[in-house]
């Protein structure tokens, strides 16, 4: 909201998944309830509020929630390390046709994926936030995404990839290649994402459609298949990071690989540093 007086900025965090037929046969199993709509979460919440009201406020704290002066460098922190992890374990278990996301942090490659990313490209990105150290926070998002009892998908970490890579991916690789610092892991992850957009797992199942702008992104992920510049030419999407020749190098060679040896050996190689 822009009228930080009226209305203040804020930031609310916890998963909480889709309701499908599991939430529902777990309330009855469980609870002896029948509810078409159940909503379940995960025991974790954060709600941080910008403490700018007008004419006082109610007593929020009691309850848990933070107020600080400024709220960006958390939503920062949250969606840089929480939303840009979420998407770099997202496409590579798409592709091994991972279904839960617990299930998809059970893959060593995949978890090992996720923390050297985040600590070798993104976290470096995130400035100091106060009264939070990262690495604490990198580890409870680990905790997070590895409960069991949440049953969110990968199907829906995966869903709107082009809305969702320019918030939380593409930001971090412009920082980085400002900063003139690697972007190998980052280079990978959209690579995965283009090769998810295909429309293929590595086993050959159809990905259903999953964007907004799948017919879109499917046409040009067959393109760059050939012509991995393609893909960074959605000008939309990239920007001046598509047009970076450190970004789109890193990137063609990561589709590369991934085309003639699929995700699970790219990510080997990536976590080898053979890449």
């Amino acid at each position: 909201v822009e009228d930080k007086v009226a209305f203040p900025n804020g930031m609310v965090d916890r998963i909480t998944p889709a309701t499908t037929d599991r939430e529902r046969r777990i309330l009855a199993d469980d609870f002896g309830l029948e509810d078409n709509w159940p909503v379940f979460c995960e025991p974790f919440k954060q709600w941080v509020l910008e403490d700018h009201f007008t004419a006082g406020r109610p007593a929020l704290e009691k309850v848990g929630v933070q107020f600080v002066k400024d709220v960006s460098p958390y939503e920062l922190m949250k969606i840089r390390i929480l939303n840009g992890g979420h998407a770099t374990i997202a496409y590579p278990a798409g592709l091994m046709d991972i279904h839960f996301v617990h299930e998809g942090m059970q893959e060593p490659l995949v978890r090992a994926f996720l923390s050297k990313l985040e600590h070798d490209e993104i976290i470096p990105t995130v400035p100091p936030v106060p009264d939070t150290d990262l690495e604490d926070y990198y580890q409870l998002i680990e905790r997070r995404f590895s409960n069991p009892k949440i049953g969110d998908t990968i199907r829906r970490l995966c869903l709107d990839g082009s809305n969702r890579q320019p918030k939380f991916i593409i930001p971090t690789i412009a920082d980085r290649l400002k900063a003139g610092e690697g972007v190998a892991g980052l280079a990978l992850e959209s690579a995965l994402w283009c090769r998810y957009c295909f429309g293929t797992t590595d086993s050959g199942a159809v990905i259903e459609p999953n964007d907004p702008s799948w017919d879109r992104m499917q046409a040009t992920a067959k393109a760059a298949k050939d012509d991995p510049k393609a893909w960074l030419a959605m000008e939309d999407i990239y920007g001046d990071v598509g047009r970076s020749p450190v970004f789109a190098g890193a990137f063609a060679h990561a589709l590369k690989v991934l085309w003639a040896n699929g995700a699970r050996e790219t990510l080997a190689r990536y976590l080898a540093g053979k890449l």
